[in-house]
């Protein structure tokens, strides 16, 4: 890819080239002008009408109903579509500026027209591999769905968040995040982008190198079976401990190290003490998305492990 300047909304936000245009009716003018895409915060969602009112530090922004979201299969929008952007930043193209006289003006903008450009000039030429920036938007206990420029929605399946089981996204994201993700396919009908993020979070060799035997760490209890406890070291790391009654999914605990095996992938544990809690794994990425701007092969597995765990990024 090259330089993305479609970014999910709320990167543009309190940019200083983003305040410039929006500092008064002649920035707005020029970016009306040069096409260019802004970002303010919707304050308000009119009663009847279905309008956002959005603030332009003084000047009145109205994003008409119909002008609130882009559809590329020409589908009605849906007021909860609009209601749900009240108090977060949205992007948008001046597309009017009318004088109400005594200075007053009022700004039309259009989300529908920066989102329709975005998909044109940027979604729709992503491939597989591509690593782009992404923001979440709202988690479902089947996956995280993100906005991936201009407020243009994707999902990240549950077991593509990270090789460490999870039972929720919520385990990983909240709402809100900023985060890295990897364009896994795109359907050449739909044009519905599909993500993943566990490649991001670094190999099983990558992880454990920053374990050692005989060490105690902490960790989180991710499953209980009658033959064992789950438990994450980081993302994409888990190892395996024998059975210990009261202990449940989702609890931090601390774990002595007996042994880290490569060739098995497998990592030994004894659990010394679990307490309830509600804690997150803090991620680290072992891809620097400012540097890697697309990925063509990951192997999570060790070389010297029979089982390969690995993703492939095709056309």
């Amino acid at each position: 890819m090259t330089d993305n300047l479609y970014l999910p909304e709320g990167y543009l936000a309190g940019t200083e080239e983003n305040e410039f245009f929006l500092s008064g009716a002649r920035g707005l003018r020029a970016a009306m002008e040069t096409g260019r895409i802004l970002e303010a915060y919707a304050t308000e969602c009119g009663s009847g009408t279905m309008d956002l009112l959005v603030d332009l530090h003084g000047i009145r922004g109205v994003i008409p109903r119909e002008e609130a979201v882009f559809s590329s299969d020409g589908s009605p929008v849906k007021d909860i579509a609009v209601i749900t952007r009240v108090a977060k930043p949205v992007c948008f193209k001046v597309i009017g500026l009318n004088d109400g006289g005594e200075g007053r003006v009022t700004a039309v903008l259009s989300r529908r027209a920066a989102q329709a450009e975005c998909e044109m000039r940027y979604v729709s030429r992503l491939v597989p591999g591509d690593v782009i920036p992404a923001a979440v938007t709202h988690l479902e206990p089947f996956g995280a769905f993100v906005d991936i420029g201009c407020g243009i929605v994707s999902l990240i399946t549950v077991d593509s968040i990270s090789v460490s089981r999870i039972s929720h996204p919520g385990d990983r994201f909240s709402p809100g995040s900023r985060i890295a993700a990897v364009v896994k396919s795109r359907d050449p009908v739909t044009g519905r982008v599909s993500l993943t993020h566990r490649e991001l979070l670094g190999t099983w060799e990558e992880n454990a190198a920053a374990f050692g035997t005989a060490r105690t760490v902490s960790g989180i209890v991710r499953g209980v079976e009658e033959y064992g406890v789950f438990v994450e070291l980081a993302p994409n790391l888990a190892g395996l401990a024998e059975p210990k009654e009261g202990v449940r999914e989702g609890d931090p605990c601390a774990v002595y190290i007996k042994s880290i095996i490569p060739e098995k992938m497998k990592i030994k544990l004894v659990l010394i003490d679990a307490g309830a809690g509600d804690v997150r794994a803090p991620m680290k990425y072992y891809v620097d998305p400012a540097k890697v701007k697309r990925m063509t092969r990951w192997r999570y597995s060790p070389e010297c492990c029979p089982r390969v765990i690995e993703t492939v990024f095709g056309e």
